[in-house]
Formats: structure tokens, sequence, C-alpha cells
């Protein structure tokens, strides 16, 4: 077993990305702390650390769209963090399952899941 401690965080913080378990489709990348890290693998649902609130959060607390954690992989500079998933409802905030829902011209290639504002 990985010693989560060998990771090599920077400013405290490791990448973390988010990925569906079974369509490989990746969701989201967000950002972990040693904290966050335990609480996931105590839990088996994703903690974050989020650099705007400067706290810990636990994925859909609010929403209750949950990320269930199925495996997690260290890469092989130890400073990424891939998560396979099995995500209930949609991943980000704005509605749509993927962080990724627009190209680099601004289309948006994907239709939201639910409504942001009947969920926060």
């Amino acid at each position: 077993m990985i010693d989560i401690n060998d990771l090599k965080y920077e400013n405290g913080l490791v990448q973390a990305i988010a990925q569906d378990a079974e369509t490989k489709e990746v969701l989201m990348c967000a950002y972990m702390n040693k904290e966050a890290l335990e609480k996931t693998i105590e839990t088996g649902y994703a903690h974050y650390w989020s650099r705007s609130r400067q706290k810990l959060w636990k994925k859909g607390e609010s929403s209750n769209h949950l990320q269930k954690v199925m495996e997690i992989r260290i890469d092989c500079d130890m400073d990424a963090i891939l998560m396979l998933i099995k995500q209930e409802g949609g991943a980000c905030h704005m509605g749509y399952r993927s962080c990724f829902f627009r190209n680099i011209k601004g289309d948006i290639v994907e239709d939201k899941v639910f409504d942001p504002k009947e969920v926060y």
C-alpha cells in the first residue's frame, strides 16, 4: 500500500481527477490535501479541499450528488490522484454531469442533468 505521506503535495495539495468507473468519462478535477484523502479512504466517498473556501468538503454534501469511490490510483510521479467513481447525479455545480461540458470554442456539448437553482 502506498503511504499517502509519500505523495508530492504542492502547497499541501495534490490534484485529484474523478472519472466514471464504468464509462471512463472524466467528470471533474479538484484538489485534495492529506485530510481529504484520508477522509475519502475512510468513508469511501470523495472529499476535496476547496481552495476558494479554504475548507474540506464532501462532494455532494449539499446537492446529494455523491461520488462513491470504487478505486484510487496514483500516477507514476506520485503528484496526482485518479479516482474511479460512481457518480450520483451530476458532478458539476452548474448542472452538468461533467465539469467538462464545453469545448475550447465555448460551445456547450452536454445537456444539463439538474437545475442548480433547485439544488443549492
